[in-house]
């Protein structure tokens, strides 16, 4: 069983793509005339000129919206169309529930014919989040052991590799792990957690404590003295990075 048919129930109402980031990776996309996109989930960030979506779990296909390109049901590691299929591929948030990362590029790098672009995070960075940092080792733990480092990712694309910081609005509307660094209050809903892949994955019962230690620290006014900095801040780099491989 694909991973997201288990903890990807609620994506469709908590993984709004976000426009501000929709407009950052359509923008690496160029002017490539088809799209390929794999590990496509629910269909977020897809461009009008995607041409097959990718995806291994029948639950996100079922919640991909009316009129969205076509899916196929397949991993990353084994596509099932023809060589220089597209103009461009892109991955957005995937790379890191591939079980065979090497396969998985070998694919997107066969079906190309010009660009690559995935969208990923840098464990180096992300582990600084406050969530991970003062509430919650235990995710941190789990997104250590399956991060893809972004030099290997990068020398796996091979050619020309262009590496964009992806800042977070504070008002992201896409619920992926960093989305609320400015409204705390939001990861203590089961139903924003649940959309959380590696919150989803370490469980309620390891998430237990270090949410009641948010929770104490919300309600006792802590958490805002500790990070009043961010209070005034329109976005945040919480490691999210957007790799673009020219092969060509």
């Amino acid at each position: 069983m694909a991973t997201y048919d288990t903890i990807g129930t609620t994506y469709s109402s908590t993984r709004r793509p976000d426009p501000r980031i929709a407009a950052q990776i359509h923008g690496a996309l160029g002017d490539a005339a088809e799209v390929i996109n794999v590990g496509a989930g629910a269909g977020s960030y897809e461009p009008p000129q995607t041409l097959l979506a990718v995806e291994p779990s029948s639950l996100m296909i079922a919640q991909r919206p009316a009129g969205s390109a076509p899916a196929i049901q397949a991993t990353a590691e084994s596509i099932p169309v023809a060589d220089d299929s597209a103009d461009a591929v892109m991955a957005a948030l995937t790379v890191h529930h591939w079980t065979d990362l090497e396969a998985g590029i070998k694919e997107l790098r066969r079906i190309a014919r010009q660009r690559i672009v995935i969208l990923t995070w840098d464990f180096n960075v992300a582990r600084g989040f406050w969530l991970l940092d003062e509430y919650l080792p235990e995710a941190a733990a789990f997104d250590e052991a399956r991060a893809v480092a972004v030099d290997r990712l990068a020398a796996l694309l091979g050619g020309t590799v262009r590496i964009e910081t992806v800042p977070v609005p504070h008002d992201c509307t896409d619920g992926f792990g960093a989305a609320y660094w400015r409204r705390p209050e939001a990861y203590l809903d089961p139903v924003v957690r649940a959309g959380m892949s590696h919150l989803a994955q370490v469980g309620e019962e390891g998430l237990r404590g270090g949410l009641a230690r948010l929770s104490d620290d919300l309600s006792s006014g802590r958490w805002y003295e500790r990070h009043s900095d961010l209070t005034g801040r329109e976005t945040l780099d919480v490691g999210y990075r957007l790799l673009v491989a020219d092969l060509h």
